[in-house]
């Protein structure tokens, strides 16, 4: 079974509410009603520019929903050992994608991966290490922590966040290389997988950004799966109500691709202890 990965929980954030009592004496009916009339026309006012700034692009969407959700306990955070005698550990390190938003932790693509190599012969262990909302450098923060898992492969799944936030493509660049490199200095076979983005930002932008992943894989030679969303993404059938994360049928889809990617790196692990067959690279 996939075991379940996230970092360690932060304190949530308490934010309190005091009436504020002012010292200044009390207005008058008409002055009261002549602030907030003030007021009144100011909001319309940012409102009409909003909507003047955004014309008849389609609005970027907005993960904060899934990123604000509430921080893991510490319970939640404990890692089962697994015997290396169950094959291959395989972390898949992402975002809500990976995570299976939504959706139980049996439907996600990692246990679904789990579940095709078995069933093929081939134990595997699967650990989910998607956290909601995260973006390359939330994944690059938390890497070390993953690491420590000494996976076999690290199959890197993130970028969409950024992409849908319109961060500098970069910086998610940066953040994937430094991923990527010191996942193969832990001994980790890697594996790339591509994101996509409507042209929020226009065309230029989303170019930019999905030209990104077979670059990286490339220069610093890695496995790379083109689009991690391939035949999912943009289908209303296979996608939730918000028309980002996918349903448990999207899910199976992915797992089918990943499963694909995966293959020869599961095979190129050596049978002999970790610690003497693995290799940079």
């Amino acid at each position: 079974m996939d075991r379940p990965i996230v970092p360690p929980a932060s304190r949530p954030l308490a934010v309190s509410f005091r009436p504020i009592v002012s010292s200044r004496p009390s207005m008058t009916a008409r002055q009261s009603l002549a602030a907030c009339g003030i007021r009144l026309l100011a909001s319309f006012a940012i409102a009409w520019c909003c909507l003047a700034c955004a014309g008849d692009a389609p609005e970027p969407v907005d993960t904060s929903p899934i990123a604000s959700e509430v921080p893991p306990t510490p319970a939640d955070t404990s890692v089962t050992e697994v015997d290396a005698d169950d094959g291959p550990l395989v972390v898949f390190l992402g975002d809500s994608l990976t995570a299976g938003y939504g959706l139980d932790a049996e439907q996600a693509f990692p246990h679904l991966v789990e579940a095709q190599f078995e069933a093929e012969g081939q134990p595997l262990r699967a650990v989910n290490a998607g956290v909601s909302g995260d973006t390359t450098a939330g994944g690059l923060r938390r890497l070390e922590w993953v690491l420590r898992q000494d996976p076999d492969v690290l199959v890197v799944a993130l970028g969409g966040n950024d992409g849908l936030r319109g961060l500098p493509v970069a910086s998610t660049e940066d953040n994937l290389r430094r991923i990527v490199q010191q996942g193969r200095d832990a001994g980790a076979r890697v594996l790339l997988a591509g994101m996509r983005i409507p042209p929020n930002y226009g065309e230029d932008y989303a170019l930019e950004f999905e030209t990104v992943f077979p670059r990286l894989a490339a220069e610093l030679d890695v496995d790379l799966l083109p689009f991690l969303l391939e035949g999912v993404g943009g289908v209303a059938e296979l996608n939730q109500a918000d028309g980002i994360h996918p349903t448990a049928e999207g899910q199976a889809l992915i797992a089918e691709l990943v499963t694909s990617s995966l293959r020869p790196l599961v095979e190129s692990v050596s049978t002999t202890p970790a610690a003497a067959a693995r290799s940079p690279g």
